[in-house]
């Protein structure tokens, strides 16, 4: 008797309870945090983006973390959370926008995240998984990798009801020779497909933050408005590397602040601040080549010859096409992958809310969006 009550609590134990966002943390401003005393954590995660919100959530259930994210909150932005709004939201330059503007050094027009949730925030929303020839070329653990993906797509990936633009770009690149069709799937593979989404049916965006959910509210403090200035080293006798314990950031309002990791020996500081702010940090904490740290008068912590090299955006070609009536707007849903590792999508029409910003930025603005067009990259 005893051994069937025990069977039936660990059946109960292995029910899934539905994911809401109402066990999402507190989300506070980073001038809340003590200037005297204050907790020490396993983890500190500097960027709270596509990989630092799901990596809070994971650690939080058996550790203490801390996310210090430099942007705010993506709940109620509407030009975050509504799909109508997507083309404002690139296009608002304001200095507490959710979109950094900028063009690189080759010229080329781009855009940071700079908001809890990353580039989910911000992107067109399509939802895919890694090609299994990428994830064994980075050396990652592949029976890993795809255990992680339902735990992703049960909370934030949806199938889109394709739209009328998507599915006329589906039958052309058929047509064209762009084959097989692999219907719906999330795998990256050669050919035609319908990928996911993280917009739902009501056009509202699902982001990286709402990942934070799935976590401990209880092991985890999330700090927006905090702009990471270094990690802080530790340099013991007899040490033959200085260890990070820490890092110093800057509150809304300017003033410095220290988060300090715990005395565990496994604590660890976790850089997820994009392509671009992640080496920024490390060479701004003195890990970098050396002469390159020696010409900005950083003190050198490591020499790494690596650090903010061989940065590289994909090719990418734009044909626009005016039509004339505005067609249905339609972010991406359907793609197509050559065989040479071309990757064409497309994205139609434009929408705004009333309350929306209304100005033009160039290449850069919303205006240019009323046209349909393909990317190639």
């Amino acid at each position: 008797m005893a051994s069937s009550s025990k069977g039936a609590a660990a059946s109960l134990l292995c029910i899934k309870p539905p994911f809401t966002l109402r066990n999402l943390p507190p989300l506070e401003k980073a001038s809340s945090f003590p200037a005297m005393r204050h907790d020490r954590y396993d983890y500190i995660i500097v960027g709270g983006g596509t990989a630092g919100c799901p990596l809070a959530a994971t650690l939080s259930l058996k550790y203490k973390v801390l996310v210090l994210e430099r942007g705010g909150s993506p709940y109620g932005n509407r030009n975050i959370s509504y799909m109508e709004n997507f083309h404002i939201g690139l296009s608002n330059t304001a200095p507490d926008s959710s979109s950094q503007a900028f063009v690189s050094t080759d010229g080329v027009i781009n855009a940071r995240a700079r908001v809890l949730g990353g580039g989910t925030c911000i992107n067109a929303g399509f939802y895919s998984r890694a090609s299994s020839s990428f994830v064994q070329d980075v050396g990652w653990e592949e029976d890993l990798v795809n255990e992680s993906y339902p735990w992703v797509e049960d909370k934030v990936a949806q199938w889109p009801k394709i739209a009328p633009w998507q599915a006329a770009l589906r039958d052309g690149l058929v047509e064209a020779g762009v084959s097989p069709f692999n219907g719906y799937t999330y795998d990256h593979v050669s050919g035609t497909k319908v990928g996911g989404t993280i917009f739902d049916a009501n056009g509202h965006r699902h982001t990286a933050a709402d990942l934070l959910a799935a976590g401990d509210p209880n092991n985890m403090r999330v700090l927006l408005h905090a702009s990471v200035h270094k990690i802080v080293f530790s340099s013991q006798q007899g040490r033959l590397r200085p260890r990070a314990i820490g890092v110093q950031f800057a509150d809304e309002d300017g003033r410095l602040h220290q988060a300090l990791l715990n005395n565990n020996k496994d604590s660890e500081i976790i850089v997820s601040s994009g392509a671009i702010g992640s080496p920024q940090l490390l060479l701004l904490s003195g890990i970098g080549p050396k002469n390159d740290l020696k010409n900005h008068n950083i003190p050198v912590v490591l020499h790494n010859k690596y650090v903010g090299k061989g940065m590289a955006d994909n090719p990418m070609n734009s044909i626009f096409i005016p039509t004339k009536s505005p067609p249905r707007q339609s972010l991406i849903e359907t793609v197509g992958i050559t065989e040479a590792g071309v990757f064409i999508e497309a994205s139609s029409g434009f929408g705004q809310s009333e309350e929306s910003i209304h100005c033009h930025h160039g290449i850069m603005s919303a205006e240019v969006w009323h046209q349909s067009y393909y990317l190639l990259a």
